[in-house]
Formats: structure tokens, sequence, C-alpha cells
């Protein structure tokens, strides 16, 4: 299994007011989008998240996303090495993903073809 790419995870309180911070650090411009009732702003290699505490609950619990290549092969490996399958592999807008616990204990999506 080979990682591409990580995604980092983290829940802003005022959106508005963390983006112009990221895009100086990164150099990058915010990409806003929402989804299930959360704002979310990717921006280089963050993901910076808001909204309520119902709604950002679902997206709190994943510490990052992980890009593979080849998604089922990864999967596969990663659950002949002590991980738990969270959320089976489902389709998104650039492939498809699954949630993974691993063994010790961190919670990952992993997205690929």
């Amino acid at each position: 299994m080979t990682i591409e790419s990580v995604v980092i995870r983290q829940r802003v309180e005022d959106l508005d007011a963390a983006v112009p911070f990221y895009e100086k650090l990164t150099g990058s411009s915010a990409s806003r989008f929402s989804f299930a009732g959360v704002d979310l702003a990717g921006i280089g290699p963050f993901l910076l998240f808001s909204g309520s505490e119902e709604a950002v609950r679902r997206v709190a619990g994943v510490a990052a996303t992980l890009t593979v290549a080849d998604l089922d092969s990864a999967v596969a490996e990663a659950v002949a090495g002590g991980a738990e399958v969270v959320a089976p592999k489902s389709p998104t807008p650039d492939g498809h993903r699954v949630i993974l616990r691993h063994p010790q204990g961190g919670v990952f999506e992993y997205v690929g073809a």
C-alpha cells in the first residue's frame, strides 16, 4: 500500500476567521463547500470544518484523509494488519471511501479508485 497524500482535518469555531491564516500558511486559496450541515474549507493539506456539535460529530471523529492508488488493496492490507472497517466502501465525487480504525485506535478515511 502506498499513501499518496494526507489531508489533515481540523475543527475550527469560526471558519471565516480561520481561513486567512491557513491560506497564508500554505500559499493556497481555500476551496469552500458544505456537506451534511458542515461548512468546510480545503486549503493545501488541511480540511477545516465548522458547524453545530451534532453536525460535526461525524466529521470530527476522523483524524485525516489518506489518498491511495488502489483502495481495495489498501483496505485489505490494513485489515490484514489489524485495522477495523468502521464505514464500508461508498462512492464519493472522485472515487470511493472507506473509514478504518487502525489497531492503535486512530480513525482514518481512505479514498481512492
